[in-house]
């Protein structure tokens, strides 16, 4: 599920970064937080697959005029079936049924908002002296918490609001009060101390901010105060977050980099001719080069490395790294599969055969796809795994750190211009390979037959999606298609991601993939899955199925792509397509396509095989329309295919 933070007008950078880096230190790996735009608030299907959304701290106006009517209809409709709302300052006044902002000033901004969450009138300033994008007027403010953990907090404050007569309203709990009196000129007797409370909204909750608890302290300026207070703010945090309902982790740290290790085993001349190309072609200082993205270090393979700064390559030439270097990942039980594989099939496949590996990465795809220098000389076929990406990449820019179990390659394809004719459709087939590595993942030893009994389906044009546990009853059980209602039963556990650069006359096609094996958090994972089939098949006096293995996984897509690409890159798409459609959510689905207003129920009918556009037609006038992956959302789950703006 998805924590959406919204990164569109009215908000800040300052305020989308620290609510990004707050809610992923507390709430990976159990949600992916990622931003989210005004455009696809509004027109995408984002409720589906979202537990909350949150709106940081800026102006209140902009969010008046990009949400009000639409907007604020569909963010109050996610709410009231269950979803939760977290608003930081800001994003707190406009969740209220009233705002008053510095009244009687040049900066007056009234009126009523349309969420109402609050049911009353956040009243702001709380303390003068606000100004707009900085820090002039802000201060660190005491507050007082209900909350479970410290009773006394410390947080940023700049311009929040008072949630006026807050303990008077039903369905509305305080949890943090001012301790310092408001500075707000009031003829009334009011209630002003309300800081942070918590409103009830049907189903769903929302959590509503004067201060700024997801700021924490750094070297800019007044934030540098909240240092000695910096873990009760945390435990503060943690603890709204815990009260919205959502699951949070205890003290997740984001983990520092590691060598990453290049060898091929197999070839140990590869990597050789690897290295002297590198040193040849590039701009070495002692033993590094910059590139774009990155600076580069090589190190020997017994060299110790001292520091996590830059991005540092161990050769290995001689030999491979023990299991106490690289505890995660046995480069030894990798390149026995793959040389198994191969020989055993008797393939001189190119495929993986030169492996990079490292524990903790940035992301595989920005350590080939963003550094064009090094890039250009790297090997067809070559691959970089991880077992940790602190800032891995996915569709729309989504960043994300991923954990352990889940399992991060990105492959290079280095393809001539003169054959680069059905380049587009190359990602269906690699999504094909994936699936098919996992349904014959026991055949490497011939003592693994019954994995492709598992239910796991593509989804246009290239995730892999796998029904549940919990739904995932008997051999014999039909897989649900993918109609309305049928969402819950399905979770994603593989996702890809395709780049291009264009070099010396040739496409070097960076294709990056996650599969979650054995991680049970945000989705599912196949190790789950699998121990449910073998629940069933134990029912069935069968013996169980081994659970999935990183070395061995990887060591199997090499293998099954470097069998697809030979036949790809003379063929293109169409000799897989049966074989895709077997393995595919949508053959004969009825979706609605929605464009320029109108809608029309269409049947999906298969795929174009020079662009691999999906081909549907109109169940009414028989007209056939093709849609684009990336020009166009799909929602399988809601049988929708809409039109991006």
């Amino acid at each position: 599920m998805n924590v959406l933070v919204y990164a569109g007008p009215g908000t800040t950078t300052e305020s989308v970064k620290h609510c990004i880096e707050s809610l992923r230190f507390h709430l990976s790996p159990y949600y992916a937080v990622v931003t989210v735009g005004e455009k696809a608030l509004l027109n995408d299907p984002w409720q589906f697959k979202t537990r909350a959304l949150v709106i940081p701290g800026g102006a209140d106006l902009p969010y008046v005029n990009t949400f009000n009517g639409h907007g604020n209809r569909v963010i109050t409709d996610f709410v009231r079936k269950g979803g939760k709302y977290l608003g930081f300052c800001a994003g707190g006044y406009y969740a209220s049924n009233r705002i008053e902002f510095e009244a009687g000033t040049s900066m007056e901004v009234s009126g009523p908002r349309e969420l109402g969450f609050f049911p009353g009138v956040c009243k702001g300033t709380a303390y003068k002296g606000f100004v707009y994008n900085s820090h002039d007027g802000a201060k660190i403010t005491r507050l007082v918490s209900n909350l479970p953990g410290p009773s006394a907090v410390y947080n940023y404050y700049n311009g929040g609001g008072v949630f006026v007569n807050a303990s008077s309203y039903r369905d509305v709990e305080v949890l943090a009060k001012y301790t310092e009196p408001v500075e707000i000129d009031s003829q009334m007797k009011e209630e002003l101390e309300a800081a942070v409370v918590y409103c009830k909204v049907g189903k769903g909750a929302a959590i509503l901010t004067g201060t700024h608890p997801e700021f924490g302290a750094s070297n800019d300026g007044i934030l540098n105060d909240l240092a000695e207070f910096d873990n009760d703010r945390k435990l503060f945090m943690k603890s709204l977050l815990e009260k919205l309902g959502l699951q949070v982790n205890n003290d997740f740290q984001v983990p520092q980099l590691t060598p990453i290790h290049l060898s091929s085993a197999l070839n140990p001349e590869k990597i050789i001719s690897l290295t002297n190309t590198l040193k040849q072609n590039l701009d070495f200082v002692d033993n590094s080069f910059e590139d774009v993205n990155d600076t580069f270090y090589l190190h020997g393979e017994d060299e110790v490395v001292n520091t996590s700064e830059g991005t540092h390559l161990k050769i290995h030439t001689a030999g491979l790294p023990d299991g106490k270097e690289t505890p995660y990942f046995n480069l030894h039980k990798y390149y026995g599969a793959l040389d198994q594989l191969y020989k055993g099939n008797n393939v001189e496949g190119e495929f993986g055969r030169v492996i990079g590996y490292g524990e903790v990465v940035t992301s595989t795809n920005t350590l080939l796809d963003k550094n064009v220098r090094w890039l250009k000389h790297l090997p067809h076929g070559m691959v970089m795994t991880a077992t940790t990406q602190v800032s891995g990449r996915g569709r729309g820019g989504n960043v994300w750190i991923n954990p352990k179990g889940v399992m991060a390659q990105s492959v290079l394809f280095r393809i001539p211009a003169a054959k680069a004719k059905s380049i587009v459709t190359l990602q269906y087939v690699l999504g094909l390979a994936v699936i098919e590595s996992i349904f014959s993942y026991g055949s490497l030893d011939n003592n693994g037959i019954g994995y492709e009994d598992l239910p796991v389906k593509l989804k246009w044009p290239n995730d892999i999606y796998a029904l549940k546990p919990e739904y995932f009853t008997s051999l014999d059980n039909e897989n649900p298609t993918t109609v309305d209602g049928t969402e819950e039963k399905f979770s994603k556990i593989s996702g890809a991601l395709v780049n291009s650069q264009y070099l010396d006359n040739q496409f070097n096609i960076v294709w990056g993939v996650g599969i979650n094996v054995s991680n049970e958090a945000p989705t599912t994972s196949l190790n789950l899955i699998l121990d449910k089939l073998n629940q069933i098949r134990q029912s069935k006096n069968l013996p169980p199925l081994p659970p999935f293995e990183h070395e061995i996984l990887l060591a199997k897509i090499m293998y099954t792509v470097n069998q697809f690409y030979s036949v790809f890159e003379h063929s293109g798409i169409s000799p897989f397509l049966s074989l895709y459609y077997k393995r595919w959510f949508h053959s004969h689905q009825i979706v609605t396509v929605t464009a320029h207003g109108t809608n029309r129920q269409c049947k999906i009918e298969g795929i174009t095989t020079d662009h691999g556009l999906l081909v549907v037609r109109d169940t009414t006038t028989g007209e056939t329309l093709e849609l684009q992956p990336d020009g166009n959302s799909f929602d399988i789950f809601k049988g929708l295919v809409y039109q991006k703006s």
